[in-house]
């Protein structure tokens, strides 16, 4: 039975990536800082599925907080065999007039961590010529977004890290693969402190995080670099940058992002 390490597991895209594994007899290995919320679920799919669940409660912004889970998968003797880098946040507004701590923190989870995962586990996927990696970037990677300035750089770091990942490794029988989600429906909005009128604006486009999942287990399987997940409009979004001057589409999106005043 394979085994996959989820972190960012406790809510969202993450959790509906336990659940699905978990169908598919896959054990599992929990990554996020609620531990509560973590038990949780373990408990529940423990019970349901028959499977075996470890849960690692850490902060992954913490200093050496990769080394720890790394450290805690060995002593517990584990093989990691499907690595999920699904934990990240945003944080909506103008860069210089929100918090600094938070936008650092923001690249070290969405980026720091996810390398250091990766640059952990994918060696030992090699030496085996078997193993699988999941990298959740978002639609926001394909062109800069004004007022999610520093998220949707760190998208487009995850998205080009990844495809070049998944070129370097074809040879050593290790799959990788980024997924691109658009809008989910996850705390992401309320957690980024989005203006409620954006954050409600396309509602009856928004996906599930079961859609995502099965769209990126269905691309993995595939041996895809990458996969939009969400439809022709998320498609069409990703695409912009080929039609439209870099500056005409930034100012376009400024537009669209920009809160009205209250």
């Amino acid at each position: 039975m394979s085994t996959a390490l989820i972190t960012g597991a406790s809510s969202g895209i993450g959790k509906a990536f336990a659940e699905e594994l978990a169908a598919r007899k896959t054990n599992l290995v929990l990554v996020a800082r609620s531990g509560a919320k973590l038990q949780q679920i373990a408990d529940e799919l423990t019970e349901k599925f028959k499977i075996q669940v470890d849960v690692i409660v850490q902060d992954l912004t913490e200093p050496q907080a990769t080394q720890t889970v790394f450290d805690v998968v060995e002593n517990r003797g584990l093989t990691i065999d499907l690595l999920i880098n699904n934990a990240g946040f945003g944080d909506y507004g103008d860069f210089a007039e929100r918090d600094g701590e938070r936008q650092v923190k923001m690249v070290q989870l969405n980026i720091t961590a996810l390398v250091d995962l990766t640059h952990k586990f994918l060696p030992l996927m090699r030496q085996r010529r078997s193993g699988s990696i999941i990298n959740v970037a978002s639609i926001a990677g394909f062109q800069p977004i004004p007022y999610l300035s520093v998220y949707a750089a760190t998208k487009a770091f995850v998205l080009s890290f990844s495809e070049a990942l998944w070129a370097e490794n074809q040879n050593y029988g290790v799959k990788i693969l980024v997924v691109c989600p658009g809008p989910t429906q996850t705390e992401f909005f309320t957690e980024a402190q989005f203006p409620s009128a954006l954050a409600g604006s396309n509602n009856n486009k928004i996906a599930t995080p079961e859609t995502v999942v099965k769209d990126a287990l269905q691309a993995l399987e595939k041996g895809e670099s990458t996969v939009v997940s969400g439809g022709l409009q998320n498609q069409i979004i990703v695409n912009m940058h080929r039609f439209l001057p870099r500056e005409s589409l930034v100012s376009l999106l400024a537009k669209q992002f920009k809160a009205s005043p209250n």
